[in-house]
């Protein structure tokens, strides 16, 4: 079998010096020097066609999507095939009686947000990068903003259908509501990161659109102050749908690079917050709740967003707080995740980093899960200082990671550059069972080879 065998449109096929950088390219990794191929398929039969001609070469595979991963997750090492299926980016229908949105992996995340809520639909899961593809989602289990109070994206896969590195075929999960019928297979898929199968057809369970929603942004004057405040938040039964945090250093990076003003010049660390529900009265009432417990913690600012424009500039500064880091400075944006009574203990110990290193580190990130995106910056730091010090100051975060009870990766995923510090945290019978699982699943290693374990 040859590639034109398997894609016959050979505008969908890259050889040699042909290949886009971008395939080539992963801003944590650097530059592969080469890969055997691309190719987009645009369905299901495509997508095996090239994963048997994959075994016909004895070839690795890459499965990739949007290109917005931040683990080095498809960066390519080993001559890899990359299977892009950005191509497959059709929205097939929503069943309304099922409330199942059906979808395949190229479609992005805003255009899924978008479709169902113009039929009054919600799909929760909100990762930071709306460009992102579902699959990729899927691939990561990523979370995003409202996981405090509706999850991350594994609680509304229904079904989905994958390639195995053998060109198989296989269902998992199904439009059932509940299942106690075996090994739960689809969760395991979940996060693998293509390590085990490449996924095809995704079945996504929706919920009602809220009827009302409304954001407050509290302003303290220390961003421990702001995440202590947190637990109280939550232990008082508020449930937002989004509860972020801030500092004022970052915010005004993201002030720079979108042109929108903040709405308050109190306070040097902020907590950005949405209540939804079906009722305003209801909502005020919460949100008179939580003015009070602010209160209690010494909020020296308290706004309601009363206005729509208003609500969207300041929720925009906050989703273009990653893309304007990385336009600021080099720098390496982590996603740990700790118990949340453990988020100020955390943060403080990256400012003593801070002050040990004098390398500036900047934390946001979602502060109702216990999720935190600090970021090492590198500023005018030489190269070779630059490597000692971010690697001191990554080992002894994750280490406090792990003593805290964390772990690596929240959302984002191990991929290749967060492979040590992951090994390092998880038990040795851990790691051990799940290379069991990757040998009796993809026993040549076909699948990302190298990522993950």
């Amino acid at each position: 079998m040859t590639l034109n065998e398997v894609i016959k449109d050979k505008s969908r096929i890259y050889t040699g010096d042909n290949v886009p950088h971008d395939y080539l390219y992963d801003e944590y990794v650097g530059t592969a020097p080469s890969v055997h191929a691309v190719v987009l398929p645009i369905n299901h039969d495509e997508v095996v066609a090239a994963v048997k001609y994959a075994n016909d070469h004895d070839l690795k595979i890459i499965a990739r999507g949007a290109g917005t991963g931040l683990s080095g997750a498809t960066a390519p090492q080993f001559n890899e095939l990359i299977i892009d299926l950005s191509l497959m980016n059709r929205i097939h229908g929503l069943d309304e009686k099922t409330m199942t949105l059906t979808v395949e992996p190229g479609v992005l995340l805003h255009e899924i947000q978008e479709y169902v809520e113009s039929r009054r639909f919600f799909y929760p899961p909100d990762p930071g990068s709306k460009n992102s593809s579902i699959g990729g989602n899927v691939a990561t289990n990523a979370g995003g903003m409202r996981a405090v109070k509706y999850g991350v994206t594994r609680n509304y896969v229904k079904e989905m259908t994958v390639v195995l590195a053998t060109g198989e075929t296989m269902v998992l999960g199904s439009l059932n509501v509940k299942s106690s019928s075996g090994y739960d297979l689809k969760d395991l898929f979940i996060g693998s990161e293509g390590t085990l199968g490449i996924t095809t057809l995704i079945r996504l369970k929706v919920i009602p659109l809220p009827m009302h929603k409304l954001s407050y942004v509290l302003a303290f004057e220390d961003l421990q102050e702001a995440t202590r405040t947190v637990a109280a938040i939550l232990q008082e039964g508020i449930d937002p749908t989004s509860l972020e945090f801030f500092e004022r250093e970052m915010i005004e990076i993201s002030v720079k690079e979108t042109g929108i003003a903040f709405p308050t010049e109190k306070g040097k660390s902020f907590l950005l917050m949405t209540i939804d529900g079906d009722s305003m009265d209801h909502i005020y009432a919460r949100g008179a709740r939580l003015e009070t417990v602010a209160n209690a913690h010494g909020v020296v600012d308290f706004l309601t967003l009363e206005s729509a424009q208003l609500e969207s500039d300041v929720w925009k500064l906050r989703d273009s707080l990653l893309s304007a880091v990385v336009n600021y400075t080099e720098q390496v944006t982590m996603d740990e995740t700790v118990p949340i009574n453990h988020v100020a203990t955390l943060y403080a110990y990256t400012k003593d980093l801070e002050a040990e290193y004098g390398v500036q580190l900047m934390s946001f990130g979602h502060a109702g899960d216990g999720n935190l995106h600090t970021c090492v910056m590198r500023g005018n730091l030489d190269q070779a200082t630059w490597d000692e010090k971010r690697h001191l100051i990554l080992d002894k975060l994750y280490a406090k990671i792990a003593e805290l009870g964390g772990l690596p990766s929240a959302e984002h995923g191990i991929g290749l550059i967060k492979k040590p510090y992951f090994e390092a945290m998880t038990a040795p019978v851990n790691l051990e069972a799940m290379r069991a699982i990757k040998n009796a699943f993809d026993p040549h290693h076909r699948l990302n080879p190298n990522k993950v374990l």
